[in-house]
């Protein structure tokens, strides 16, 4: 399996406006970043979700996390994203998102939840919360799993992302350390690039 866009960071507007969405999504796409992800649990998610789709979705994998129900998947994809992020591994979830065409990282912490996404149909893998579980155990987790995309999300910042990368880690999914609600877009292109830059570093 392969992840489908140029730079494996995943970008999380949590919490963002409707009225905000499009400015800061335009900020990530500007850094390079090509993967964009609207939690569900954001004030109207679907209409942010639509707007930056339809302004960037020929650009940037599009899409929505916390993702938690079938239907919330179908609202999703008829409001045209396409990446389904969930916190936890529920494979009926995984398999109906799939069956819509969705791409899906899907929320693990155990190689049982890992194996078990995969069973389902999940294109990749989303080690949830890392902070609490650190690049080692990424490397233990990588000892056994196939080669899927495998991403660390919570607690990554611009001075611990080449450490989930040497782990294992293709890349990783960024919250606060990169958006918080109410910044101005100029702050989301300041982290976006320290976070590109970070990145690029640790790739040479």
């Amino acid at each position: 399996m392969t992840w489908p866009t140029r730079l494996p960071l995943i970008a999380i507007l949590r919490g963002i406006r409707p009225d905000e969405a499009v400015d800061h999504a335009q900020a990530l796409v500007d850094a390079g970043f090509d993967a964009i992800e609207i939690p569900l649990n954001s004030p109207d998610w679907r209409t942010s979700i639509g707007a930056v789709a339809r302004k960037f979705g020929d650009r940037a994998l599009i899409g929505g996390g916390t993702v938690l129900r079938e239907a919330d998947a179908d609202a999703l994809a008829d409001v045209g994203g396409r990446l389904v992020v969930t916190p936890n591994t529920r494979p009926a979830l995984i398999a109906h998102a799939v069956k819509r065409g969705l791409h899906v990282a899907a929320g693990f912490a155990t190689a049982s939840e890992g194996f078990d996404a995969l069973d389902a149909g999940a294109q990749a893998l989303k080690l949830f919360p890392a902070t609490t579980y650190g690049p080692g155990h990424v490397k233990a987790l990588r000892a056994v799993l196939p080669p899927v995309p495998l991403f660390a999300v919570g607690g990554v910042n611009p001075a611990n992302l080449r450490d989930y990368l040497r782990a294992g880690c293709i890349g990783a999914g960024l919250g606060s350390d990169l958006y918080a609600p109410g910044q101005l877009p100029a702050r989301t292109a300041e982290m976006a690039g320290a976070f590109v830059n970070a990145y690029r570093e640790a790739t040479p």
